[in-house]
Parts: structure tokens; C-alpha cells; sequence
């Protein structure tokens, strides 16, 4: 594919705003539609990033003939049926994690995009993340093994509001949105499957009716053991800190900045063409579909993680 990729994007909350900054430094990419709820925020947003088309309602976009691919940056709830929508549209979707907050709802993706040959990624940024990046290379030059990974996911939300500190129309959720990142890192990182894995959770909140604090041990089939611990109650320092325990040292990933055990800065910046996650997994997602391959992060790849997230949901619930 040579010609301009034209995009549709839905979402113009936090998180879009971030795919829309990313994209404008992604040269033969073009944003041609932006769907969000409130059609007057919408085309605000539309208007600084000079986006054509406004809209309310995906099903509209999907039916532009000029868009090829779609972003979605909307509701956990709608992220399975929304995918299976641009799929059944003809249209290569990335969206963003989680994939589904129902295991046989992400199987169901996974049909329809084998069924189609479309190119469908998650956005598990933690995969593109420089700093994890690094990692990974070491990992496979066979200088560096994990042993154990210790993270902290840490927020302060006890009220329902997004990045930006606005009200959210829907409940975020630490096990199918913050722990999938973890989960799945943990198994891509060691290379081996998890096999082993079990939580325990806080009290629910009586209006948001989710559990505010969690905590999640995994063993992967390699022998690498994790342990994640989340929160919603936590006054700061907020995000999630990566601690690497390997055969040969020690790392610490905080956002895109990397550590050594011993506190010494380890320069990234040479690691990938940019140091912003986002637009790192933006890139992966049109080349995919430039070169007509599977991109990191597929369907296929992440489905795991989420049979985990299902399973450890099994066990919370009983």
C-alpha cells in the first residue's frame, strides 16, 4: 500500500487526544473522521486537528468509502463489539486495551479476524514503551533472563474521572484494564506462557461497585515468578513502576524512563524513532497494514493474557 492511509478515530477523550498527537508526526497518515458522544466537543477537537468529518455514531465513519483503517479510544464495554464492527466493515482496527472485559468476547474477535485477514492489534503500549523495549532487546541477545517482576499500578481515582481529571461516562477497572498491561507484559517479556496465577482484592466501592485495590501473583512456564499490586486509593506517586529482576542485573522501568538496580539513568532514547509509546504503537499498526503482516500486539497475541484476566476473575468471583 503506497497511498495516504485514511483513519477514522472514536474517542476524543484522553487517550485520543494522545493517538491524534502521535499520528501527527506518523508520515501517510491521514485522520479523516473523529467519533465521539457529544458531537459539540467532537468537532471542536476536529477543528484543531483539522479532522473533515464530525460524528456520534461509528457505524457512519465505517460506512466513508476513503477509510482504511479505525482507532478506537472509546468505553471498555464497547471495545469487543466495536472491533468486530470495523472488521465486519472491512476496516484494520487497532483498539485500545483492553481488548474485552469478557474472555469469549475477545474469542469472538479473534474468529472474525482470521476470518477476514484484516490487520486487529491492542494498544499494549508496555510492549512499545522504549524502556521496555530495551529490556526485550537484552532478553533476546541472551544477556538478560528474568527471575521476578515486581510492579506497582497506582492511581488515585475515587471518583470516576479519566487521565485528565474529568468525569468519565463509564467505570475503569483494575483487573480487565490496568492488570492486562502487567499480565501481558510479564508473559511477552519471559517469553513463556503463564501458568500460574491467582488474586485477591479489596473492598468493593459502594457507588463505583469495583474492587479498589488488588493484588495479582503469576508464575510463567519458564519459572519467572511476578507480583502486581494495584490501586485506586493510592494519594501518590502515581503510575505503574516495572522492576526487573534478572540473572544479570537489575532494571527499573519508570514510564519511559529506565534505571539500573543502583539508581543509574539508562539512556533510551536511541531505542526506537520516538520516546512516546503511543504513536511507537501507532507506527507498528500502519506498517502492518502497509506491509500486509501481522503487527506486534495482534489479537492472537494478547488473547492469552486476557484467558488469564478470566480466569483470575473465576476466582475472585467465587
Amino acid at each position: 500500500m503506497s497511498k495516504t492511509i485514511k483513519v477514522a478515530l472514536a474517542g476524543a477523550g484522553a487517550f485520543g487526544i494522545k493517538h491524534l498527537d502521535g499520528i501527527k508526526n506518523i508520515e501517510g497518515v491521514e485522520v479523516v473522521s473523529l467519533i465521539s458522544r457529544d458531537i459539540e466537543k467532537t468537532k471542536e477537537v476536529a477543528a484543531q486537528y483539522g479532522i473533515a468529518h464530525a460524528t456520534t455514531e461509528l457505524n457512519e465513519a465505517l460506512a466513508l468509502k476513503e477509510v482504511d483503517a479505525v482507532i478506537l479510544c472509546t468505553p471498555t464495554q464497547m471495545h469487543a463489539s466495536q472491533t468486530l464492527a470495523c472488521l465486519k466493515a472491512g476496516k484494520h482496527v487497532q483498539v485500545e486495551i483492553p481488548l474485552c472485559d469478557v474472555y469469549k468476547e475477545g474469542q469472538e474477535v479473534l474468529r472474525v479476524q482470521k476470518e477476514t485477514g484484516l490487520v486487529a492489534m491492542v494498544g499494549h503500549t508496555r510492549r512499545f514503551n522504549p524502556s521496555h523495549q530495551w529490556v526485550n532487546q537484552k532478553i533476546k541477545a541472551g544477556a538478560f533472563n528474568i527471575q521476578q517482576m515486581d510492579v506497582q499500578t497506582y492511581f488515585f481515582r475515587r471518583t470516576n474521572t479519566n487521565a485528565l481529571g474529568q468525569a468519565r461516562s463509564w467505570t475503569d477497572h483494575l483487573l480487565w484494564h490496568h492488570a492486562a498491561h502487567t499480565v501481558d507484559l510479564f508473559a511477552y517479556q519471559c517469553g513463556s506462557p503463564i501458568v500460574k496465577a491467582h488474586a485477591v482484592q479489596g473492598p468493593i466501592h459502594p457507588v463505583l461497585g469495583i474492587a479498589m485495590d488488588m493484588s495479582i501473583q503469576m508464575k510463567a512456564a519458564n519459572g519467572a515468578i511476578c507480583t502486581l499490586s494495584l490501586s485506586f486509593n493510592n494519594d501518590g506517586p502515581l503510575g505503574t513502576y516495572f522492576r526487573y529482576i534478572g540473572d544479570t542485573g537489575t532494571y527499573l522501568a519508570r514510564y519511559d524512563d529506565l534505571y539500573t538496580g543502583k539508581d543509574e539513568k539508562i539512556d533510551v532514547s536511541q531505542v526506537a524513532v520516538s520516546m512516546n509509546g503511543i504513536e511507537l504503537q501507532d507506527r507498528e499498526f500502519f506498517a502492518a497494514i502497509r506491509e500486509g503482516r501481522e503487527p506486534n500486539s495482534s489479537i492472537a497475541q494478547v488473547l492469552p493474557c486476557y484467558q488469564v484476566l478470566h480466569d483470575l476473575e473465576q476466582q475472585l468471583n467465587s
